[in-house]
């Protein structure tokens, strides 16, 4: 059985999504499906044929997000002994060893990925790379642009 590890907030953001599929998206196209079908016609019908196509991918979207949720190792981060070292969850500072240039990313799960937001998913090259470090640890990370080199200067387990 594979598990997926996400945060507390990333379960909880995968919750609110399957109660909006279940309860407002999921009624929307059974009405539209009910409203189409009174337009007589169903092989020509337009309106019924894109409400049955969108009925599938929202109940494929329900299976996908259960399956997630049964699946979760959900980790809560703020219940650790922050020891330096670099785990899932964790909010990670780093700085660019040549250009000084410093960034912070929280390493989440693959679904709570958002870079523009700084979340990174624990499967990334950068992620990888981090994970099992210690605190002014030095890091080499080969990225798409070439190798680049890290320093950890800060690593905080909060939420």
């Amino acid at each position: 059985m594979v598990q997926y590890p996400m945060t507390v907030n990333g379960a909880g953001i995968l919750r609110s999504e399957l109660a909006q599929l279940k309860t407002v998206t999921r009624p929307a196209i059974v009405r539209a499906i009910a409203e189409a079908r009174e337009h007589g016609d169903l092989k020509e019908n337009a309106e019924y044929h894109a409400a049955r196509e969108q009925q599938g991918f929202c109940e494929g979207r329900i299976q996908d997000v259960e399956a997630k949720l049964s699946n979760a190792q959900i980790i809560d981060i703020s219940k650790l002994n922050n020891s330096g070292k670099v785990i899932f969850g964790s909010l990670v500072t780093i700085v660019n060893v040549a250009t000084d240039e410093e960034v912070t990313y929280r390493i989440v799960g693959d679904d709570e990925a958002d870079i523009k937001k700084n979340l990174i998913s624990v499967s990334s090259p950068i992620a990888r790379g981090l994970i099992g470090k210690m605190l002014d640890d030095e890091i080499t990370i080969e990225t798409p642009g070439g190798t680049i080199e890290y320093e950890i200067i800060k690593v905080q387990y909060t939420v």
